[in-house]
């Protein structure tokens, strides 16, 4: 009895060893994108478990105090990975070494955040004294800014490095203008490793925001050089901003909603305003003079869910551009100046 015991409790140790082999968990995360080089998802769990919880703190002490800040920390991520990659030199003050990006044409008296991700860092470096850079806090905080806006969440690969050098020069000349036709601001999206599609769906967060008078002003009064207004602007909207944005330089700075219809949330109204000739800026509006770009803003007016899962692959690629990682670099006490 008892040796036909040993046998049968041995065969069940088997059995439970083999099934427990069959069951271990699968760790290879085939829905999560691959980690890019030296950047992973898990790169400050040890080091600052807490990093998440402090951008997140962040952004919503600034969001609920000022809504609009949602899309100027979206702007700010945009304008500082098109100019020589996400090194966060767009936070960065001139000095007598370099002018830098902040006082660039695009970005002046324009570009809004700085002290949200520095007040952010300030509260990180008391927790985690030079571990996280200023790039990978700016990167989240844009990710909580639209997740606070109502818009789509994404994986974030973290482990950039911050820049030492900053130049008005590329910032000039790199980031797409209103002004441009579409095929001058896809080239620029092309030259960082994006495509059309990436320009049609990141153009997509102009869904939150606003956009000063000079930089559609044009279009109400002078368009081309015409005299006259854009033709296929939706006239009671010509009406509206030509009361707001007056035909002279007073006006130049005052702000209107790029999104009309839903100003502070993250939607697909952005496209369907297009659709409607609706959009504010001549660069919005251009999407849908084009058979390729126009196919996709009909796709993504009457898709809101396609539109939040591209807007999210646009942002993951858009993240990843020209990053530091490694020795290259160095983790900025201090998002305005180098160490």
């Amino acid at each position: 009895m008892d040796h036909k015991f040993f046998l049968l409790s041995a065969l069940f140790c088997i059995i439970c060893l083999f099934s427990a082999i069959n069951a271990r968990p699968d760790y290879s995360y085939p829905d999560k994108p691959a980690d890019n080089g030296m950047l992973s998802y898990s790169f400050y769990d040890k080091s600052c478990p807490t990093l998440n919880m402090m951008v997140r703190s962040g952004v919503w002490a600034a969001y609920k105090n000022d809504a609009r800040i949602a899309a100027s920390l979206l702007r700010l991520h945009f304008h500082d990975c098109f100019v020589n990659g996400c090194d966060a030199s767009i936070l960065l003050d001139d000095t007598k070494d370099f002018k830098g990006e902040k006082n660039a044409s695009p970005n002046r008296n324009s570009v809004r955040g700085f002290e949200v991700i520095e007040s952010i860092k300030a509260d990180v470096e008391k927790a985690c004294p030079s571990i996280v850079s200023c790039v990978d806090i700016l990167v989240l905080a844009a990710r909580e800014a639209v997740v606070m806006s109502g818009g789509p969440n994404w994986p974030i690969s973290l482990g950039r490095r911050d820049g030492v050098t900053a130049s008005e020069k590329a910032a000039n000349e790199q980031l797409p203008s209103p002004f441009e036709p579409l095929e001058n601001i896809t080239a620029k999206f092309v030259s960082n490793g994006l495509d059309v599609k990436d320009v049609v769906v990141l153009s997509g967060g102009h869904t939150i925001g606003f956009a000063q008078c000079f930089t559609f002003k044009r279009r109400l009064f002078d368009f081309k050089g015409t005299g006259k207004p854009d033709p296929t602007l939706d006239s009671s909207l010509l009406s509206n901003l030509q009361n707001f944005c007056p035909n002279n330089d007073g006006s130049n700075n005052k702000t209107s909603p790029l999104d009309s219809q839903s100003v502070y949330r993250f939607d697909n109204m952005y496209y369907k305003n297009i659709i409607n000739n609706s959009g504010l800026l001549e660069s919005d509006q251009a999407l849908i003079g084009d058979p390729k770009t126009a196919a996709m803003v009909k796709d993504y007016s009457a898709n809101p869910f396609l539109f939040s899962k591209d807007f999210a692959a646009s942002m993951v690629k858009l993240g990843n551009i020209g990053v530091l990682t490694g020795q290259a670099g160095q983790i900025r006490k201090k998002c305005a100046s180098v160490n």
